[in-house]
């Protein structure tokens, strides 16, 4: 429990270095939380401070889970053996899950983080990288149907567990039945609740809309 317990810690402190927060000390004590939305995420810092400061920006939340995920459940700590009753599937996933935490929630930030997108993919490209395909095309389609990036991130993350539920059954396989999927159903929880000022500007009629990739708004414009 000791190996379980240091190696979830170390994750939950890589994620806590919010890539935002970072390039904006870096970039001259830009702080984005002070800026549109007020979120240290990744839009937020494409909407307020362009596409090369968010470029870097995704870059560290993505390898901040990326790199714990890949190195952490196989490596022995010094002073902490290996622990053989542990799952290395389950350490991993854990491992992913609290570096999104960290993401969301940075200690070093006064807990005010992003929504946790960025960082659930780099826990997906080491854990499930052909899963990225079918979180793209759900997002993809539902943000050229409504314009809205929240709800497009909502849809790909709420998908992904009923994706591997459905291939896992009519494919009679348990390897993505058990860890995988209710690390995804957390994942999808959490990425909702984070996002739940979104759901709340959307009704209100008050969330930001990207209308130029919408389809059906182009169709109307060229008509």
């Amino acid at each position: 429990m000791l190996e379980l317990g240091l190696k979830v810690l170390i994750s939950y402190l890589a994620g806590s270095l919010n890539g935002s927060l970072i390039v904006g000390r870096l970039s001259g004590g830009v702080d984005i939380r002070t800026m549109g939305s007020g979120n240290a995420g990744g839009t937020n810092a494409l909407r307020t401070q362009g596409k090369l400061f968010a470029f870097f920006v995704m870059l560290i939340d993505i390898g901040k889970s990326a790199v714990p995920v890949l190195l952490l459940p196989t490596m022995e700590l010094p002073g902490i053996p290996v622990d053989p009753e542990i799952s290395r599937a389950w350490l991993t996933l854990a491992c992913g899950g609290a570096a999104v935490v960290g993401h969301c929630y940075p200690v070093w930030f006064q807990f005010a983080g992003g929504k946790g997108a960025a960082t659930a993919i780099g826990v997906l490209i080491i854990v499930a990288p052909s899963l990225l395909v079918p979180a793209l095309a759900v997002w993809a389609g539902m943000l050229i149907l409504t314009g809205y990036v929240g709800l497009a991130t909502m849809a790909a993350t709420v998908a992904l567990p009923l994706y591997v539920a459905a291939s896992s059954f009519a494919m009679e396989r348990e390897l993505l039945s058990n860890e995988l999927l209710w690390y995804l159903v957390f994942q999808a929880l959490l990425i909702v609740y984070t996002h739940r000022d979104n759901i709340r500007r959307m009704m209100q009629g008050d969330e930001h809309r990207l209308e130029q990739a919408m389809l059906f708004r182009r169709r109307s414009s060229e008509q």
